[in-house]
């Protein structure tokens, strides 16, 4: 199909609201891949550099030439709250189904089927919704232009911010025609990211990847061994900081804790995290306006929270990777001569965050005894229930359903609130620990707890 320049640059710069824009190196040239059908792209581009923009003008260039909606998977409300903001501003119809806005839901399932949006926002758990797969995607599927796919690295378990769900996009990949317009971004893809994102998206999958050096960002690291000094330190010097931004910390209770202090001391910060609920968009856009100094967040506010002139990052304690580093840093100084990221670190870090790690997946005895159980009753158990059988939090119990549920052909399938056995067994890789690894023997057993247990395991920070 033919390629329009010139529009191309208009819609950059409505989006932008700068009538002077320009792409920058290898934007323009993502954004014909994609509307020409080239093939299948990953985009590796560092923070703030606009991958947004590539989806968004191609959505638009292809709807203009009477091709059907696209679809895009984001792993956050946040980043769809900003990414629906950006198509308005360039007139993409854009909509989103999430757990936040169901009494919406009916209307934009309508819009979507109708054809009346050009492009819906979904987060991966939605590929699981039985309701959503049967009324919405199996409708619209043969006339989607274009599949999204934000935050790709999300897909691999060796990424930092693996989501169990993104493993769904490799059954509806398979499925797709060789031909559909796909397109995969990130900022942060190391080689063996790269290795499963080819594994899952195909290997001729074409990767545009740009320098990801971010000058503007102006870095120190100060280690503060104790909680005290560090709280001393940001009461003093926050306020001296120009601009707005965020306080990073690797848990809520820190968050909470840290909010607090600092507004003793007469300083205007919120706490943002997983548990602020309905407040979340109220104190983004407190951010966003410049009424708050800093949201003290934990990694609830992460991926594509877009505030150009964002002025400085500072992490409370230090995060859990380099990657996840730059991935939580790179929200300053988008549009700033100078940020600052400023990284303190402290005698608990590391404890934090072997807990982290040791926590991250489900055990092999978890698997077992939550699978035992089931197999104990024919009409199954709900999540709820399984807490009264076994001695395991919901939480760990229900982190354990996703991962196996998601296995294809899944051991367990949920009717209504109860989930129950299958006459399918686990896969061997599920089964199977990496032979590299020092958690597992490689002996093969049928209830052995997945491959992501054993590669977390061999992490090093």
């Amino acid at each position: 199909m033919s390629y329009n320049f010139k529009r191309a640059l208009q819609l950059l710069r409505l989006g932008s609201g700068l009538g002077d824009a320009t792409f920058r190196e290898d934007q323009e040239e993502a954004i014909r891949h994609v509307v020409e059908g080239r093939g299948r792209l990953l985009v590796v581009q560092r923070t703030g550099w606009g991958k947004s923009f590539v989806y968004f003008i191609a959505t638009k260039l292809l709807r203009e030439q009477g091709y059907g909606p696209a679809l895009l998977v984001s792993p956050l409300l946040a980043l769809m709250r900003n990414q629906l903001l950006a198509a308005e501003r360039m007139g993409v119809r854009a909509a989103t189904i999430n757990s936040g806005n169901q009494d919406e839901w009916d209307r934009i399932e309508r819009a979507i089927l109708h054809n009346d949006l050009d492009i819906l926002l979904i987060s991966p758990e939605r590929l699981a919704n039985e309701r959503f797969r049967t009324h919405v995607l199996s409708q619209v599927a043969a006339r989607i232009s274009l599949l999204v796919i934000d935050e790709a690295h999300c897909i691999s378990d060796w990424g930092h911010d693996f989501r169990p769900h993104y493993r769904l996009l490799e059954r509806v990949v398979r499925s797709l025609p060789p031909n559909l317009r796909l397109l995969a971004t990130t900022a942060t893809a190391n080689n063996r990211v790269m290795e499963d994102l080819r594994s899952v998206l195909g290997s001729q999958l074409d990767v545009s990847r740009g320098d990801l050096n971010r000058p503007s960002l102006l870095l120190q690291t100060i280690r503060l061994s104790t909680q005290e000094e560090r709280m001393a330190w940001l009461a003093e010097q926050l306020s001296r900081l120009p601009g707005s931004g965020i306080v990073y910390t690797l848990t809520v209770h820190d968050a909470l804790r840290l909010s607090d202090w600092l507004t003793s001391r007469g300083i205007n910060v919120e706490a943002y995290t997983g548990r602020t609920g309905d407040r979340r968009e109220e104190l983004e856009q407190a951010l966003l306006d410049n009424k708050v100094k800093a949201l003290v967040a934990t990694t609830a506010l992460g991926m594509g929270f877009d505030k150009p002139d964002l002025a400085f990052v500072i992490h409370y304690q230090a995060p859990g990777s380099v990657v996840a580093y730059y991935q939580q840093v790179g929200r300053a100084g988008r549009a700033l001569e100078s940020a600052y990221g400023v990284l303190l670190s402290g005698e608990e870090d590391t404890d934090v965050i072997d807990y982290f790690i040791e926590s991250a997946f489900p055990t092999r005895q978890e698997v077992e005894q939550i699978l035992d159980v089931l197999e104990a009753s024919a009409s199954g158990f709900s999540v709820n229930e399984l807490m009264e059988r076994l001695n395991i939090s919901g939480g760990r119990i229900q982190k354990t359903i996703d991962l196996v549920s998601l296995e294809s052909p899944a051991p367990i399938v949920k009717q209504g609130t109860k989930w129950l056995l299958t006459t399918t067994s686990l896969s061997e890789e599920f089964c199977n620990a990496p032979n590299d690894s020092p958690s597992c023997d490689g002996v093969r057993k049928p209830r052995c707890s997945s491959t992501w247990i054993f590669r977390m395991g061999t992490w090093s920070f």
